[in-house]
């Protein structure tokens, strides 16, 4: 008998999704908790997996349909699949699959992964590059193919001069439609710029001291921990404290009313190949500096595999970014509605710098803080700025609480 596959219950914050890939057909065999199908959502793409053994019977969406949060989306029938649905399931594959199958069995080698079974991100590598599934090699479990194979192919030599395709000086254009994820960072960024009063104030931070207490204690701390010592616990602890100095850089906006926040909920951006995410780390003034390593390795990874939930990416009462990750020297970051306040951080560059009337050469960085001009004053903004600079250049100040 047919069961329902339905679209997982969207929380309250997503309206609905869009069925991006359909991992089976109809009649092809599935096991117990396989993906079948990715939906993507304006924050994530959620997997919808088998409830058993069996095939699907009917797909009632299909790829690039909108489904609403428990909506019906497919058939399903339980059961031992017939050896006339296993038939039809291969000579469903590409000839070339099929081809290339056949010989890597008889040279031994692991069997090729059909590219619609591939990871979601693998998928998008191969879009991108242009290459065919079946040409790279794959390492990962069972044949199935990972980024870095894609990476390790395309830097691979070609093995003799391909004639061009294209007739030299032919201008081509590329056509693709945006991601809901994308869709959806630009609306809120446009949003953001058209509905609030925003300004950006800047400063400039020696990074000598926290460098070298970094160099001395990083393999200490990494032994005792576990954890990486890296810059971004020393921002996010130093922005804590500042925060709880200036409340309404952590406060909020909502129709007439200012929503000040007793919590300190820290967003930090995070760049993904569906682009660009913030994950929040909850209750950074409780959390020490392992804890906040940890928690933003751990986003960082679950970003790159596309594993970040929706609600590791609800709520936030301030965000960080680090542009400097990529070469930026200076920047003006746009604010993360409905927060008030986002700090920038930049490269760490040698600069000659003017200190107690000598030239000093030092590892300075910009910061830039831009902020709700109808919330937040010049003066409270460049206050909560200069307080960052003085815990982050006498980091005895942060640590002792002073």
């Amino acid at each position: 008998m047919a069961t329902e596959i339905k679209a997982p219950v969207f929380p309250e914050s997503v309206a609905d999704g869009t069925i991006a890939t359909w991992h089976k057909k109809v009649g092809e065999p599935v096991s117990r908790d396989e993906v079948i199908c990715d939906i993507e959502t304006d924050k994530v793409v959620l997997e919808v997996v088998a409830p058993a053994d069996g095939s699907l019977v009917a797909i009632i969406k299909n790829e690039g349909d909108t489904v609403l949060s428990d909506e019906v989306i497919a058939q399903f029938e339980a059961g031992a699949v017939s050896g006339a649905a296993d038939t039809q399931a291969v000579q469903s594959a590409a000839p070339a699959q099929v081809e290339q199958a056949a010989a890597n069995t008889q040279a031994g080698a692991a069997p090729v992964v059909p590219v619609q079974d591939q990871a979601p991100a693998v998928r998008k590598a191969l879009s991108e590059t242009g290459i065919n599934a079946a040409d790279v090699q794959g390492t990962g479990r069972g044949g199935r193919i990972t980024k870095e194979d894609v990476a390790s192919h395309q830097a691979k030599p070609a093995a003799s001069v391909q004639p061009l395709s294209v007739a030299v000086g032919e201008r081509i254009e590329k056509r693709v439609p945006m991601t809901r994820l994308r869709k959806r960072v630009a609306e809120r960024l446009l949003a953001a710029t058209q509905q609030t009063a925003m300004l950006t104030t800047f400063n400039e931070v020696n990074m000598k001291p926290i460098m070298e207490m970094r160099k001395q204690y990083k393999d200490a701390f990494e032994k005792r921990h576990g954890a990486r010592l890296g810059f971004m616990s020393f921002f996010v602890k130093a922005a804590t404290e500042a925060l709880k100095r200036y409340p309404a850089v952590n406060a909020s906006i909502d129709g007439d009313d200012i929503v000040y926040h007793g919590f300190y909920d820290i967003g930090v951006a995070v760049s993904s190949d569906r682009g660009l995410v913030v994950p929040i780390l909850r209750d950074t003034d409780r959390m020490n500096y392992a804890e906040v390593e940890n928690g933003i390795a751990g986003y960082a990874a679950k970003a790159r595999e596309g594993k970040l939930s929706i609600e590791e990416m609800t709520g936030g009462t301030f965000t960080i970014t680090n542009g400097g990750t990529f070469g930026s020297l200076l920047s003006t970051p746009i604010l993360n509605q409905p927060q008030t306040a986002i700090l920038g951080m930049h490269k760490i560059q040698e600069r000659p710098m003017a200190v107690n009337g000598q030239v000093e050469i030092l590892p300075m960085m910009y910061l830039a803080l831009s902020y709700d001009h109808r919330l937040i004053d010049g003066k409270e903004a460049v206050g909560f700025l200069v307080t960052i600079k003085e815990l982050l250049e006498e980091p005895a100040k942060l640590i002792l609480d002073l």
